[in-house]
This record gives structure tokens, C-alpha cells and sequence, in this order.
């Protein structure tokens, strides 16, 4: 067994979808995008996808417009929620690239 079993299942999942979903990536990251806010996702969830999202070519600005055109299905809470947990999850990213910058100098 691996010493990383869920984090291998979740990887496994991520592939399969990627394998069998008929989307561009850009395309694919939107939809993922608006599932994580839909489930009501913590930031570690977003978190994880932050970078196929940067590599796809999602910015910040298509992220607040996937917001905007799920506010009126999701809700207002669950929408703030959301915007809230991207907010988290790209702190993370930035206190891990400031602490690599000093560990540089």
C-alpha cells in the first residue's frame, strides 16, 4: 500500500476525469472551478487545483466571473464562501513563494 493513499485515489480520480471529459483544458478548469464552489469546497481544494488552473490560462478575473454566474444558483453565502476560499488558498501560494524567495537569499 502506499504511504499516500488518499492523496494517490484523489490523483487517480483527477486522471480519469481528465482521460474521459471532451474539454480543452481553459475549458475543463471553469467546470472544476464551478464544482468547487457548488460542494461548497475548502481552500485545500482549491489549493489543488491552483496551478493546472494557472497553466490552463484561467486568471483571477474568470475566476470572479464563474463567481458572479453561479451567485444567483449557489447563493450569496455559498458564493462568499467561495471567493473566501480562493482568497485562503492563494495566501498559501503566496507565503510559500515569499518563505522559497528568502530561503534564497
Amino acid at each position: 500500500m502506499s504511504e499516500r493513499p488518499l492523496l494517490d485515489t484523489l490523483a487517480e480520480m483527477t486522471a480519469a476525469s481528465l482521460e474521459r471529459a471532451d474539454l480543452g483544458d481553459r475549458e475543463l478548469m471553469l467546470v472544476r472551478l464551478a464544482g468547487l464552489v457548488a460542494v461548497g469546497a475548502p481552500p485545500s481544494s482549491y489549493l489543488l487545483n491552483l496551478g493546472a488552473a494557472a497553466d490552463s490560462g484561467l486568471t483571477l478575473e474568470d475566476a470572479q466571473s464563474v463567481l458572479i454566474a453561479l451567485a444567483p444558483i449557489t447563493g450569496g453565502p455559498k458564493t462568499l464562501a467561495a471567493a473566501g476560499a480562493i482568497f485562503k488558498a492563494l495566501g498559501f501560494v503566496i507565503a510559500a513563494i515569499e518563505d522559497e524567495e528568502a530561503d534564497v537569499e
